[in-house]
This record gives C-alpha cells, structure tokens and sequence, in this order.
C-alpha cells in the first residue's frame, strides 16, 4: 500500500485504517483529496493576509466526509472541526497524526479535541458554531441522502461569505449532487475535471428559505412472528426507504433461542437485532456498525419498537468488532448475525468480510453460531470454510444465500 503523500514541498505517511487488512493497491488519499487541497490552500492564503490588513479573525474551517483523515491532517494548523459518519475514517485521522507527529488530544468518548475537533455525523445535526465558517469543504459521499443532510445543516450555520467548496471523481460529481446544492444552499458551478475528479462551488443564498430534514425516514415491516415494525433509519443507512433482499431473506429464516447474547453485525437499521428481540424476548443483543448513523437508527428503533428492552441492549460504533474484543478477551457471544458489505468508501473489496468472520471466530463461545447473509456471487462459503472449516446452507433465493458456521 502506498502510504507516502507528497504535495507542496509537505510529505505525509498516511494510512487506511486498519492498515494490516487493506489491499496494497488501496491508498489514504485521491485527486479528489489533492484538487480540494490545492484549491483551499491557494484561498486561506488570500483570506488570511485579507484578515490581517483589517485585524479580524478567520472563522472556523469545517471538513466534512474525510475519507482516511487526509485533509485533517493537512489542515490541522487551522484547528479544523472535522465531520464524519464512519467510524473507521475517525480512526484513520486517529492514526494518521499520531504517524505524523502531530500530537492529538483523544477525550473519553473517543473523540479528537485537537488539533482537530472531530464531531461524529449525529452530533453534527446540531453543531453550531459561535462565529460563521471562513471554510466549508466536503468529499462528495456515496449516499445522496448524507449529502442532502449535511448541506441542510450548513444551511443553518454558513454565511454569505462562507466558501463553500465540494470534491469528488468525475464520477461522483453528477447532475444531482449539482442540485442539490443549488435547492439548499444557493447557485452552484463545477470546475474542470483535473486527473479525473472535479470540484464544486456553490454561494449561500438567503433567499432560499431552511427546508427541515426529512431525516429519519420512517416505515414499516413485518418481522419472522408477524409483528409490524416501525423502523426510523438516518440519511446514510444502507436501504433506508425499504427492507433489503438479504435482510427479507434472514428475517424470514431466523432463529433465537432464550438467553441468547446475539450479534447484529454491521447492523444498519438494526431490523435483525429487532427482531431478535421479537423472537426471544430475554435475549441481550449487541448493534455494531461503522456507520454512526447506522449505529443511532438502531438505538431509535429498538426504543420504538421494544422500549422496555433497550437495557438489554448496547449500540456500538467500531471496525467490524474491534471495540468488543478489546474490552473482553474471552468469548462470551452466542450467534452472529452479518450481511458483510463488499466495498469501503468507493473501493471495491472483501477485506471487510474476511475481518467480520476472523472477529466473529473470535468472539464466539464454542458451539456459536455465525450467520451470513449475502450475494451468491461474493462466495463467502469459500471463507468460511478457510476459518471454520464449512458452513450449511440455510436457505436461498436466486440472489441470496444464507449461510450458517459453528465455532469448533
């Protein structure tokens, strides 16, 4: 993997976290990263001699979906506030300045306090800054819906002078995203494409009137015992109008037994959790998903739907089950229920699910089960018979298969 980062006379090592399970053709940054740079570089230093003449300060400098922590590190003398849903990009800025001898002060949530502010994507729905941002600058995220949130609450705290600024690849950068800047915030151009990534320009119109979030989105469906969820799911959770084919599929052919401790893994909505809960009423079950928002649609739908067993439950934020298996060692899990993703940010890999069941080995007691629900083409029968040595077919469709392993 590529780790050395050179731009303007700065060299950074920088890594994906978690460093040992990337691919060594995956890297921390992009063009997107390094047309974002130069440009914001080139207009901080027009507006800081500009501060300087009139003695005024800059106002905050906002990043928002940073990938691996790339731009917070480069930014890191103007004191950033850094915004992100996933956990896994958090912990690559984590890493990335601790590499870079930039000394970082963690509070005890786990949050940067400096030379970076970190907020996670929940608490940006009602971060405000004192004073106006002089900057607001954004990677353009897979989700629309994520994209649509965050230019809703930068509506609410940007100024007319605030420089508004979006990268993305080619790509990424469509007609839609377009729009919808130009909908919330105000008018909106794009630069020339530059190695295959382009950036966005966009004007705070006070015109155009705030719109209210139509985040979380509410809906319902049926769990295994025929009882009618009501599911609320944040803007950047996987299938958030609808309930997927994977999950239909696990919901269908599920079982929990009575003290149970279950495992919703990569969680999103948490439905699997839910209706656990659902199918055995006295079972502990543990939501974990990288996504902060995944992590808190979760947390609102076992308190909608099951609000006398939220104490039986934990909402976790981690990579795969890192954070579990660093407070306890020994196994103590009964069934892991997991429909693996198959790409980080906008890389296509398996190294997610290679990591999901090395973990889930790991956590089991001896006789758990591991559940996985996925895309026949993805072949997950292949890794788990590397790590526990087969896995029973439990049912199928023509996409979708579910496969259940036990822990030897």
């Amino acid at each position: 993997m590529n780790t050395e980062f050179s731009m303007a006379e700065r060299q950074f090592t920088l890594i994906r976290y978690p460093e040992k399970h990337q691919h060594k053709s995956l890297q921390a940054w992009d063009s997107a990263d390094e047309l974002l740079i130069e440009h914001v570089e080139a207009h901080l230093e027009a507006l800081v001699e500009t501060q300087t003449e009139t003695s005024s300060t800059l106002g905050p400098i906002l990043i928002f979906n940073d990938d691996f922590g790339t731009l917070g590190c480069w930014f890191t003398q103007y004191n950033p506030i850094w915004i992100s849903d996933s956990y896994i990009s958090l912990r690559s800025l984590q890493e990335n300045l601790g590499r870079n001898h930039l000394k970082s002060v963690i509070d005890e949530a786990g949050a940067l306090t400096s030379p970076v502010t970190s907020l996670t994507s929940v608490e940006s729905l009602t971060f405000m800054p004192e004073k106006a941002p002089s900057v607001i600058m954004l990677k353009v995220p897979r989700t629309l819906a994520l994209l649509e949130q965050q230019l809703i609450d930068i509506k609410r705290y940007a100024a007319p002078g605030t420089h508004i600024v979006a990268a993305g690849k080619i790509k990424a950068v469509t007609k839609s995203v377009s729009a919808l800047f130009e909908k919330i915030i105000g008018p909106a151009k794009t630069s020339l494409a530059k190695k295959k990534s382009r950036l966005v320009f966009s004007t705070l119109d006070e015109k155009i009137s705030p719109i209210p979030s139509p985040y979380p989105e509410t809906w319902e469906c049926k769990g295994a015992t025929g009882q009618t969820f009501v599911l609320k799911n944040h803007a950047n959770v996987f299938s958030r109008q609808s309930l997927d084919i994977g999950a239909r599929l696990m919901l269908e052919h599920m079982t929990v037994s009575a003290n149970e401790t279950v495992v919703d893994l990569g969680c999103g909505n948490g439905i699997l959790g839910v209706n656990a809960l659902a199918l055995a009423g006295d079972c502990k079950v543990i939501f974990i998903d990288e996504s902060f928002m995944a992590v808190e649609s979760a947390r609102l739908n076992v308190l909608e739907n099951f609000p006398d067993k939220i104490d039986q439950c934990e909402f976790i934020a981690s990579n795969c089950l890192e954070s579990l298996l660093e407070k306890q060692q020994s196994p103590w899990v009964t069934k892991i229920l997991c429909n693996p993703p198959f790409h980080q940010q906008n890389a296509i890999t398996d190294h997610i699910a290679w990591q999901m069941f090395n973990d889930s080995k790991h956590a089991l007691v001896k006789g758990g089960q591991l559940v996985v629900v996925g895309n026949r083409h993805l072949e997950h029968h292949v890794k788990l018979k590397r790590m526990f040595g087969g896995s029973d077919v439990l049912a199928s469709d023509k996409k979708f298969v579910i496969l259940g392993t036990a822990k030897r």
